[in-house]
């Protein structure tokens, strides 16, 4: 019995192998690769595989093949080009322009240069917002709460599509609130987060100065639009330090003094501050703007502000651009001195006029001095 069980078992076994191996050839080829492309290490038998057959890559990190750059010619370039960004402006504060580029004279620590360079026009500019938000001031719906809003939006509203524009807001430290860009819906979101002022300190120098190092790389048409009481509390840098490091990197500052109507109201009553913290704070913004080729307004009344705006695109969109090349080649880092005046063939200075041939009073904006380079070794 038991043996007729076995054998049927068997029997099935079988029937089901040869079911399989005939449904295997219907299928086609087993596939017996493994589950990985990698190549197999070769066996170290003292020959050389058929890859390394191949010729080598000669490559110059190797130090078979690496080059002796001692064999190779050296070249020095030492070409120094000084750019000077000027504005021509009336007692108004209008651009005056169609001046020609003999009359100009650049003087660099009182040594005429030879001016090589001369365009004017009209250019896209790159302005960093630098606004003073602070609760020591700008406390929620306060007067100068709304000055501060009212002139940070009006002049964002006066940009051109083709304009970048960055906003940086401080109390405390400055915060980047949105970096430099066309897109305009970025601008208003940046401006938007300007509600609620936190921090009551005003660190004046610390954000100047760091966003003017900022904006040292960046070409063309620049400046720094600041809208701020001038008032410092306690930043890192001095003011004497501040004032060092504006000339140096050359940004020039166009600065809106906060307050100004209050002081007529209420004198220094109304700010918390005293007359003289009043006046030296003034005195900073004008000294801040005119030393970096900028302008300074203390507006009174709100009625102003569309009138400064306008000022400060002429000045900066309508400018005669100067370039020479100093006489003093030195490297030395240091910083020198730049004077620009308008002189006729015998060095006098020039006698403008307006359209009815009465003699114009002029202002010369330019910065007043750049930071030689250094001789690289």
């Amino acid at each position: 019995m038991r043996a007729s069980i076995t054998a049927s078992v068997c029997a099935i076994v079988l029937i089901l192998a040869v079911a399989g191996m005939v449904a295997a050839q219907e299928q086609g080829p087993l596939n017996t690769n493994s589950g990985t492309v990698a190549k197999k290490k070769p066996a170290d038998t003292g020959t050389t595989s058929t890859d390394g057959d191949l010729p080598k890559i000669p490559s110059e990190y190797t130090k078979k093949d690496k080059i002796d750059v001692g064999t190779l010619q050296t070249f020095k370039a030492d070409v120094d080009t000084v750019t000077v960004d000027v504005a021509v402006m009336d007692k108004s504060g209008r651009f005056i322009p169609d001046i020609p580029k003999t009359s100009f004279r650049v003087l660099e620590d009182n040594v005429p240069q030879q001016v090589t360079g001369f365009t004017k026009g009209e250019a896209p500019m790159t302005i960093a917002m630098v606004v003073e938000f602070s609760n020591k001031f700008q406390k929620l719906y306060g007067q100068t709460w709304y000055q501060t809003l009212q002139l940070a939006w009006g002049f964002a509203s006066t940009l051109k599509p083709e304009d970048y524009v960055a906003v940086i807001a401080y109390d405390i430290k400055p915060e980047i609130l949105s970096d430099f860009t066309t897109n305009r819906m970025q601008t208003q979101e940046a401006l938007h987060r300007m509600t609620i002022p936190a921090w009551s300190e005003a660190n004046l120098f610390d954000a100047l100065t760091d966003t003017a190092d900022r904006m040292t790389a960046i070409e063309g048409r620049k400046a720094i639009l600041l809208i701020s009481s001038g008032y410092d509390t306690f930043s890192k840098i001095t003011f004497d330090k501040a004032r060092k490091i504006l000339q140096e990197d050359g940004v020039p500052i166009y600065a809106i003094g906060l307050m100004q109507s209050l002081q007529i109201m209420y004198g220094a009553r109304g700010t918390g501050l005293s007359d003289i913290d009043l006046l030296q704070a003034d005195n900073e913004l004008k000294t801040f703007a005119t030393e970096t080729g900028g302008q300074v307004f203390l507006p009174r009344f709100m009625g102003e502000f569309g009138g400064i705006f306008q000022q400060i695109h002429q000045s900066l969109r309508s400018q005669y651009v100067l370039t020479y090349s100093p006489s003093n080649k030195v490297h030395d880092g240091s910083y020198r001195k730049i004077k620009v005046q308008l002189v006729d063939h015998d060095g006098a200075p020039v006698a403008l006029k307006d359209e009815k041939g009465k003699p114009l009073k002029y202002t010369i904006v330019a910065k007043q001095g750049y930071k030689a380079p250094r001789a690289v070794e």
